[in-house]
């Protein structure tokens, strides 16, 4: 019997790393152009971050992570909460009042797989910790877009505001009301919901419940006037800076620290619309969690679903991968003399591969067009004799004469000419 993968969870082949790297050395060149700083957490941890952060009445909390519940530790669903606790636990406001992180990695939540997420996922995830002004939340959601953007991605982005504590409680008691008479309608789960977390009620993606809460009271027009005040700022700076947007009333996040502004970058190229990014303001987080009263937003994009819209529109844009030169050596006397001189190309930064079996010309030209090698070195016992060796252009099928003459040291540096000319 043959040990597969557990389901949920999937290997990243050589032939798809390739698009990964590009989607995290993209985010990196673009979160550190807006100031970002890279923070790395661990997998795991304490059970009661996440409870005491995204809610005991969530479905991630009630029914998706993955815990250790002899040990009290999880693995975590989410970014958003490590990063706070590590900022909390190092006093990094001390040292700096206006935080700007981003991390890269796993997470973890036992749910049915779906295309683009799986059991263990893998997200960008940015956050602005410490600004409170909403020409913020518009620089933070840019920098998302801007990544899209330049992964030659096309999404849209919806707004909310999920209001603050002064707004939203009296909208809660307004929604549990229409709640209550249209609850013969509504799924088991959204029947739960409408006395634990009622908002959830109006993000269901079920046809009969979206129907149902079509007439819902929207939260946009019970904010408080300074909820109010800056969700109109901020559609007024994301409209400053050329950003198209449009406003979703229904969308209320399955995490219970959000407040104001929330946001997501959606797709259609995935089959049903679904987000590629998400996120919003959770402005009174860090003091729940047991640090100081400062504001924060962030972030997170699904690297599984930008890697799938990279697939299916042909990975345009991605750099060209393979070896800068393929030393094709004929024959075992050949093999210590091109393994030298391939070790000293790679010393000065060139991809150079090497076959040791002294396979045919015919089979190792083939090795060369699969590892997508600029140009393949032809050295024969009679090349080596003359001291002269072939230079292969696999492109063009060009071939010219290389002076294998002198020193390892010596025909690396002739080479490198005509490699970087």
């Amino acid at each position: 019997m043959k040990i597969q993968a557990i389901n949920g969870f999937k290997d990243i082949l050589p032939d798809s790393v390739v698009r990964w790297q590009h989607i995290e050395q993209r985010a990196r060149d673009i979160f550190e152009r807006f100031g970002m700083q890279e923070i790395r957490m661990p997998i795991l941890e304490k059970t009661e971050l996440f409870v005491r952060s995204i809610g005991e009445a969530t479905d991630v909390v009630e029914k998706e992570m993955y815990t250790f519940a002899d040990k009290g530790i999880t693995m975590r669903p989410e970014a958003t909460a490590s990063i706070m606790r590590a900022f909390i636990e190092h006093g990094l406001h001390v040292q700096q009042p206006v935080q700007r992180l981003y991390t890269i990695g796993p997470m973890f939540r036992h749910e049915r797989p779906q295309k683009g997420r799986l059991r263990q996922f893998h997200q960008l995830d940015a956050e602005i910790i410490g600004a409170v002004e909403a020409q913020v939340d518009a620089e933070l959601i840019a920098m998302g877009q801007m990544l899209l953007d330049e992964l030659g991605l096309s999404v849209s982005l919806e707004l909310n505001s999920l209001g603050c504590p002064v707004c939203r409680p009296p909208f809660k008691e307004r929604l549990v009301v229409y709640l209550e008479r249209i609850s013969t309608g509504l799924c088991e789960d959204c029947r739960r919901r409408t006395h634990t977390n009622p908002l959830r009620v109006l993000d269901c993606k079920k046809p009969t419940c979206r129907e149902l809460a079509q007439d819902a009271p929207s939260l946009l027009e019970a904010l408080c006037p300074d909820c109010d005040r800056h969700f109109h700022e901020v559609e007024e700076a994301l409209t400053r800076l050329g950003i198209g947007f449009s406003r979703n009333r229904f969308m209320v996040r399955g995490l219970d620290y959000y407040t104001r502004t929330t946001f997501e970058f959606l797709t259609t190229d995935l089959g049903a619309q679904a987000a590629v990014g998400a996120g919003g303001r959770y402005d009174g987080l860090i003091e729940q969690l047991g640090g100081p009263a400062l504001p924060g937003i962030g972030f997170a994009m699904g690297m599984e679903r930008i890697a799938l819209l990279l697939e299916q529109q042909g990975d345009a844009g991605l750099p060209a991968v393979g070896a800068d030169i393929f030393l094709a050596a004929l024959g075992p006397e050949t093999i210590a003399p091109c393994s030298l001189l391939a070790h000293l190309l790679r010393r000065e930064g060139v991809r150079a591969a090497m076959d040791y079996s002294s396979r045919s010309l015919k089979a190792q030209l083939k090795q060369a067009n699969r590892q997508n090698a600029r140009f393949t070195l032809i050295v024969g016992t009679d090349e080596l004799a003359r001291q002269q060796g072939t230079l292969r252009n696999m492109a063009s099928q060009e071939q010219r004469p290389v002076d294998l003459s002198g020193s390892a040291a010596e025909q690396c540096q002739r080479l490198l000419r005509v490699l970087r000319a």
